[in-house]
Parts: C-alpha cells; sequence; structure tokens
C-alpha cells in the first residue's frame, strides 16, 4: 500500500523525497584574490579543449545486392511502421517519399507521395515537393499531371500557379503559360496574379496583350489602386490621350470611392507632367468641392504645393483658404457645437467673399441648437445669429433675408424658459432702419407680451421718446411697473420723466405710490431721488416730513448724516427782502440752519447712545460728521462741545472661534466714550495710560 503522505500527482512520492536539497555554500575563510587570475575565456577554452568528441554511428558500407536488398526492406519496414502509428504526420511521409527518390525507385516514390495526398490533398507542401521531384528528375509530363490536378483541387493557393507557370516558361513554352495564367485569372486571383501575368506578357513584348489584360483586370477589380496602375502603364508607354481617358474613366465610376483622393491626386500629377497647367488646377477644384473635408487632407496639401508652384497671387491665397477650410471643417466634425470655431470658419469665409459659401456654413452653424434648454449654453449659439443677420443686411444688402432670420431666430428660442432680450432689440432696430416703425412696434410689443425683460422696456421707451410721443411712454411704464413693481429704476425714471414734463404733482404722486410698495429692489435710490426731487423744488418743509418718514422706517448712519446736511444747507429764499435787510436775514437763517443741524445731530447720538450701543463705530463716524459741519461754520461753530464727546480710540485683542475651538487671537480697534469711562476697569486703565505718560516724559 501507498504510504498515507504520499501524493499521487508526484508518482507516490512524499514531498520530503521531492525537495531538491542544495549543497551547502562553502564558506571561504581566506578571501584574499590568488597570485594566478583565471579569465572567463580561459575557463572556456579549456572547457572546448577538454570536450569529448561526439559519437556518430559507425558507416555502413554495402557491397552486394542481397545486403542491398535487407537494408531497403529493414527502412521500407521502419517507415510503414511510423506511417501506421503517425498517420498524420506529413513530415513522415515526405521523408518516407524522398528516401524512395533518394533510392531512384520513382514508382514507389510516386505511391507513398499518391498515398500522402490521400491522406491530407489540402496540404499544398505535399503537392509542391511532389512536383519537385518530378521535375528534379526531368519527368515533365508527370509534373504537370501533378500541377494541374494541384490547382484543380487548390485554386487559391497562387504559389501552386507560379511554379505551375514557372516551369512551363522555363520549358519555354510560352503558349501553355498563357494558358495557365488564364485558367488562374477565371478565379479571379488577387491584385498580385494580375500584375504577374501582365509582367509575364511584357517580357514577351505583348502589349496589346497587357492592355487587355488591364481592362480585365479593372473589372474585376475596380479600385483606384487598379486604374492608377492602368494609366501608368499607358503612360510608360508613351499613350497619353489613352492615359488620360483611364484616368477620366476611374472618375466617372470611382468619383464617390473613399479612396478618391488618391484618385485625383494622380490625375492631377499627370496632368501636371503633361504640362496641362490649367487641367490639373481644374482637376484639384473638382476634388475639393466633391470630396468631403475629413478626406482631403492630402489633396488640399498638394494643392497648395501646385499654386504656390505654378499659380498666381490669387490663386495661392485661394488654395491656403482652402487648407485653412479643411482644419475648420476637421474640428466642427470632431464637436460640431463649438461655436467658437464656427465663428472662426465664418470669418475665414467672410474674408474669402463667396456668398454661398458663407450663407452655406452659416446655416451649418446654426443648425447646431444647443442640447439643453439653459441660458448659458445659448449664449454663444445666439451670436451666430447676430452675425448671420448683420452679414445678410450690411454686406449682402439683403434686407428679406435678414428679416427672415431675425424671424427664425424668434421662432426658435424657447421663450418659455428664457429669453434674449438683444434678439428682440436687434430686430426692432433693423426695422427701424428700414423706416418700418409700425413693424419695430409690434416685434417689441410681442417682447412684452411673451417675455417682458427690464432691457426690452428701457429700449422701447428710449425709442417712443426719442419720437417724442408722451403718452406712448406713459402706456409703457405703467407695463413696466404691473409687470415689475418692485423696480426702483422704473419709479424714479417715470418720475422723471413727469418732472421734465412739468407735472410736479404727477411725479410726486408717482413717488408716493414707489415708496408705499411693500417690497422693493434699491429703496435707497427711491428715497434718495424723492428727497432730490423735493429740494430740487425748494420744498424745505416737504424734505423735512420725508427723512421723518424715512427715519421711522430705518435709523441707518447715512439717513442721519444726510438728513443733518440737508438742515445745514437748506438756505430760504431772501430775494423778497432789501439789500440792507439782506444780510441781516442771511445770518439769522445761517444761525437757524445751524441750529437745526446740531438737533438732528443730538437726536442720532441719542439713539446710538441709548437704542444702538453696540454700534460704536457708526457713533463715532456720526460725531466726526458733526465736528466737520461744526468747522464748517466757523465762529458760529461750537467745535469745543462736540470734541468733548468724541471717544478714544483703543487697541484691543479678542479671541477667535473655529469650528475645532480657539484659533488664536485678532486686534480690534474699539472706542471709549466718555459717559464709559466711569467704570472701574476704564479707571485703572486711564491710570496705567498716566503712568505710562509720566515715566515716558521723565
Amino acid at each position: 500500500m501507498a504510504d498515507k503522505n504520499s501524493d499521487r500527482t508526484l508518482g507516490y512520492l512524499t514531498r520530503k523525497e521531492t525537495e531538491v536539497k542544495l549543497p551547502r555554500p562553502t564558506r571561504v575563510k581566506n578571501k584574499t584574490p590568488a597570485q594566478i587570475q583565471i579569465t572567463a575565456e580561459q575557463i572556456l577554452r579549456e572547457a572546448r579543449e577538454r570536450q569529448e568528441s561526439e559519437i556518430r554511428p559507425p558507416k555502413q558500407k554495402i557491397t552486394d545486392p542481397t545486403e542491398l536488398g535487407d537494408y531497403r526492406l529493414r527502412k521500407r519496414k521502419e517507415f510503414e511502421d511510423l506511417i501506421r502509428r503517425v498517420r498524420w504526420n506529413i513530415g513522415v511521409w515526405v521523408k518516407y517519399a524522398q528516401w524512395e527518390e533518394s533510392q531512384k525507385d520513382f514508382k514507389r516514390a510516386r505511391s507513398v507521395w499518391e498515398r500522402a495526398l490521400e491522406v491530407d490533398y489540402r496540404n499544398h507542401t505535399l503537392w509542391l515537393k511532389y512536383a519537385e521531384m518530378e521535375m528534379k528528375n526531368r519527368f515533365v509530363n508527370h509534373a504537370r499531371n501533378v500541377w494541374d490536378r494541384a490547382v484543380a483541387l487548390l485554386p487559391r493557393v497562387d504559389q501552386l500557379w507560379y511554379k505551375y507557370i514557372h516551369m512551363e516558361e522555363m520549358l519555354g513554352d510560352v503558349a501553355a503559360a498563357r494558358q495557365v495564367y488564364e485558367r488562374w485569372m477565371e478565379w479571379m486571383p488577387d491584385q498580385q496574379g494580375w500584375f504577374s501575368y501582365i509582367k509575364f506578357e511584357l517580357r514577351y513584348n505583348e502589349v496589346e496583350r497587357a492592355r487587355g489584360i488591364y481592362e480585365r483586370f479593372v473589372m474585376c477589380h475596380p479600385k483606384v489602386t487598379a486604374w492608377i496602375k492602368f494609366a501608368k502603364f499607358e503612360m510608360r508607354n508613351g499613350e497619353v490621350a489613352r492615359a488620360r481617358n483611364c484616368y477620366e474613366r476611374a472618375v466617372d465610376k470611382l468619383g464617390d470611392d473613399e479612396e478618391a483622393e488618391q484618385l485625383f491626386v494622380a490625375f492631377a500629377v499627370f496632368e501636371e507632367r503633361c504640362k496641362e497647367m490649367e487641367r490639373a488646377r481644374c482637376i484639384y477644384k473638382f476634388a475639393l468641392d466633391h470630396i468631403p473635408k475629413g478626406r482631403a487632407e492630402e489633396l488640399y496639401k498638394k494643392f497648395v504645393a501646385f499654386e504656390k508652384q505654378y499659380g498666381d497671387r490669387e490663386g495661392i491665397e485661394d488654395a491656403v483658404i482652402g487648407n485653412r477650410r479643411f482644419q475648420y471643417e476637421d474640428e466642427v466634425r470632431k464637436n460640431t457645437l463649438n461655436y467658437d470655431t464656427w465663428f472662426d470658419y465664418i470669418r475665414l469665409e467672410e474674408s474669402a467673399g463667396n456668398k454661398e459659401r458663407i450663407r452655406e456654413v452659416y446655416e451649418r452653424a446654426i443648425a447646431n441648437v444647443p442640447p439643453a434648454e439653459e441660458k448659458r449654453f445659448w449664449q454663444r449659439y445666439i451670436y451666430l445669429w447676430i452675425n448671420y443677420a448683420l452679414y445678410e443686411e450690411l454686406d449682402a444688402q439683403d434686407m428679406d433675408r435678414t428679416r427672415d432670420v431675425y424671424r427664425e431666430c424668434l421662432n426658435i428660442i424657447p421663450h418659455g424658459k428664457f429669453s434674449i432680450a438683444k434678439i428682440w432689440i436687434l430686430a426692432a432696430q433693423f426695422e427701424i432702419r428700414q423706416y418700418n416703425l409700425a413693424g419695430a412696434r409690434q416685434i417689441l410689443g410681442n417682447a412684452i407680451g411673451r417675455a417682458p425683460k427690464d432691457k426690452i422696456f428701457k429700449k422701447y421707451i428710449e425709442i417712443e421718446l426719442l419720437l417724442g410721443n408722451v403718452e406712448r411712454c406713459r402706456t409703457l411704464y405703467e407695463k413696466y411697473l404691473e409687470w415689475s413693481p418692485e423696480s426702483c429704476y422704473a419709479w424714479s425714471k417715470f418720475a422723471e420723466l413727469e418732472k421734465s414734463l412739468g407735472e410736479t404733482e404727477r411725479s410726486r404722486a408717482i413717488f408716493e405710490l414707489a415708496i408705499a410698495q411693500p417690497a422693493l429692489d434699491m429703496p435707497e435710490l427711491l428715497w434718495k431721488a424723492y428727497i432730490d426731487f423735493e429740494i430740487a423744488e425748494n420744498e424745505f418743509e416737504r424734505t423735512r416730513i420725508l427723512y421723518e418718514r424715512l427715519l421711522d422706517r430705518t435709523k441707518h448712519l447715512k439717513v442721519w448724516i444726510s438728513y443733518a446736511k440737508f438742515e445745514a444747507s437748506a438756505m430760504e429764499d431772501n430775494s423778497e427782502y432789501s439789500p440792507s435787510e439782506e444780510e441781516k436775514v442771511q445770518e439769522e437763517g445761517t444761525k437757524l440752519r445751524l441750529h437745526r443741524a446740531r438737533r438732528v445731530f443730538e437726536r442720532a447720538v441719542g439713539y446710538f447712545r441709548t437704542c444702538a450701543p453696540e454700534l460704536k463705530e457708526e457713533r463715532a463716524m456720526l460725531l466726526e460728521e458733526w465736528l466737520n459741519m461744526e468747522r464748517s461754520f466757523g465762529e458760529l461753530g461750537d467745535v469745543g462741545s462736540v470734541q468733548a464727546k468724541m471717544p478714544k480710540k483703543l487697541k484691543k485683542r479678542r479671541q477667535l472661534m473655529t469650528e475645532d475651538g480657539p484659533a488664536g487671537y485678532e486686534e480690534y480697534i474699539d472706542y471709549l466714550f466718555p459717559e464709559e469711562a466711569q467704570t472701574t476697569n476704564l479707571k485703572v486703565l486711564e491710570a496705567a495710560y498716566r503712568w505710562k505718560k509720566q515715566k515716558i516724559d521723565e
């Protein structure tokens, strides 16, 4: 029984028994270099010298027919036994047949080859070696018989045909070789087979036969390379007309082929060699018009080189533009939504000046509508339409097409999701330039009805105002405010319009409606415009009432300062007094203005001290403005009283807090007002400050 630790895959040996035990490495005690050094070359040379001679079997000499018969019988028995074992091994059959051939027993050799072919007749190597044996031993008819059978059974193996034809040609039987070629051509071989047949005919100066073969060849293989070979053949034989005819037939048949570029280049080069420059130029231009731009790279290069060599300045420029056109076509083919490339392409075509091409590129460009209905994707695309319309109007002078471009552009924009005011305005301005005021009003009216925007209202109002249609302007402002009642710009401009027309009460009513709105986008601008309006009308009482109403809504620092500055500058009209009384009245007015301004500042300071003590910086800024005002009044101003209220600036530090905890300290400016200096901590700080100042003085 086998051991339980044994492994079947290891021949029932244990793992331990199969381990490779390497000898233990010997420790070198003396590591100093030897006196005599041995090189690798010396080691190899000694190994070569000591190598034993190869053992070869002894040569057997056969001296009589009986011994030869025994030897042949023994070898045949070995081969037959080997064949019975590995019948499928073709190498054994080949060796067997070649051995029979070496014994000059050709019948037996043929028998072996025939038996081998019965095993695998599809193996063309067997046929080749079989036929070579017959040819080597000058059995020509036998060889022909083998080749005939081989090409009949394996007509797609070109080597068999080549060998057969080569044999016939070596025998000098040209007719038989031609007959074999004809049999081969019936199977429509690849191009190399046809070229071989043509070269065969040309070796015997049979040009007409070769031409006929070329005709059959281009019918069998209707490819660009085949026609070019045919044309070059005619050119080599000096048949220029025939060569041109070949190229023309090829263009008719393969003008739309994928390899047509190669054909046109060869045709143009042919005409160039024939000194037919105009023909070559026409071929290049015809090819560039008919071949897709993506497949014409080599054609463009050849055309540019041709024009540089033979063309004039205009032709060279056309060629260069064509080359750049090809580059742009390649880029827009890779990404049709790359609008920057379309802009560059259009500029190129506009520089060339071909209207049809320009319109074609514009149409192709605008056909690439952005895939998403979001305005950010349309912002570059819409300028394609704008440029198209401007081109039609300014360059092409075609107003009907311009109008159609604007109409199509407005139809393609998804106004339900978003709209683009610029297009509406440009379309309306175009109609105005065409003296079509009704059309412009219709476009802007549609814009307000379908997609109202601030820009559209502003432009429409501007147009009507220039035309002097005040009632239309009022109607538009009403529509504007119905659509956007929170727009302070619309309210202020509407009031400004009424003011310019002398309608003060209407303007004031508009302002009142505006400030009564529950929500405004920029209320401070609206209040400022209303206050400036009342000041311009010298309605100071109304202005004060406005300031008070504004202070009821907000106690912002700027409102207090503006109110105080207004009181300081609100000068009454003194024209009704005499010159002697005017100076006295003016002095009284100045005192009154100063008193009113001080009262506003006092109210503001009181508010910041009691209601908003945390706004120390705003309070300090307010006192600065008050101090500047007192100084501006000269002797009447009380600068000292304001300076007594000015705070001291203190530099302090506070801890910065982040999500992870404390993150260091930062310095900031704090303000210490006089009324706050009574606390204990501030007294200590003040004493420390005085002590430090005393030390510095000492």
